[in-house]
């Protein structure tokens, strides 16, 4: 009798002990959720604040890479479109070299505006209202042909002063999902991205400039296969190189179709 009333004595004090470890386990986890909780929090801060450091860092770079460059993307642009016009107009027409001057100054004088901080919506729709009264003094059925090539080549300037922060798109309302254009969505936003290479390229510029070099170490591509993804990113206006040879640098553009990307992802998830 008296070892039965030793063990029930040595098993409430048992119950009693690992009630107040539970008791002390559960205030502990508690305590760790809690702190776990605020250091996420706190990642999520200093995440958020690097990410704006670094756009802000990249837009100032930009900035200067559009005082010190302007003259080098106006060249470079000029040069383009003095080739495909020369390539792409109608060849056996009276009115050739004639209108080849037109469209050359039209451009050229458009072209200058890469100089500016700032391109306004109504510059950009004086240019186009140019364009169509040009269009309209056209004789010939052919002259579709060379406008639609002056055309391209002016929106191709446009895409340019995007990239670079000088012309920013009034927008009152999103468009609808019937309104996308698709052929331009697909070549310069979706195609250019679409590739696991060209990704880590642009997501590792958002953080900082990158080298060629270090690309190569960050994708495993070298020489013509990493210039063949670079020149893809280039030519969709995701990401520019600050002089030959020179850094790469991710463009505004390219930062936020990142942004969407990411705010696609979490909607996605959630």
């Amino acid at each position: 009798m008296l070892h039965s009333h030793n063990c029930k004595e040595h098993d409430s004090d048992r119950s009693a002990g690992d009630l107040v470890a539970d008791r002390a386990e559960e205030r502990y986890g508690r305590e760790i959720r809690e702190i776990q909780s605020e250091i996420a929090g706190l990642r999520s801060e200093l995440r958020r604040f690097i990410e704006h450091a670094n756009r802000q860092n990249i837009e100032t770079i930009i900035g200067r890479l559009r005082e010190e460059y302007a003259g080098v993307f106006i060249g470079q642009h000029l040069s383009d479109a003095d080739q495909r016009l020369r390539e792409r107009m109608i060849r056996d027409c009276p009115m050739r070299e004639r209108c080849y001057t037109a469209f050359y100054e039209f451009l050229k004088t458009s072209a200058e505006h890469i100089r500016d901080g700032e391109v306004s919506e109504e510059i950009v729709l004086s240019y186009r209202d140019r364009l169509a009264e040009m269009r309209k003094s056209g004789k010939f059925d052919s002259c579709s042909t060379c406008f639609a090539e002056t055309n391209r080549l002016f929106e191709k300037q446009l895409e340019l002063m995007r990239s670079l922060g000088i012309y920013q798109r009034n927008r009152e309302t999103s468009p609808s999902i019937g309104d996308l254009p698709d052929e331009v969505l697909v070549g310069e936003i979706l195609e250019p991205l679409a590739n696991r290479h060209r990704f880590r390229i642009v997501q590792a510029l958002a953080a900082e400039l990158q080298t060629f070099s270090a690309l190569s170490d960050l994708t495993g591509l070298r020489g013509g296969n990493l210039l063949f993804h670079l020149k893809k990113l280039q030519d969709a206006g995701m990401i520019l190189q600050r002089h030959e040879r020179g850094d790469y640098i991710i463009t505004g553009k390219g930062y936020k179709t990142l942004e969407g990307i990411c705010a696609l992802y979490a909607a996605l998830e959630s």
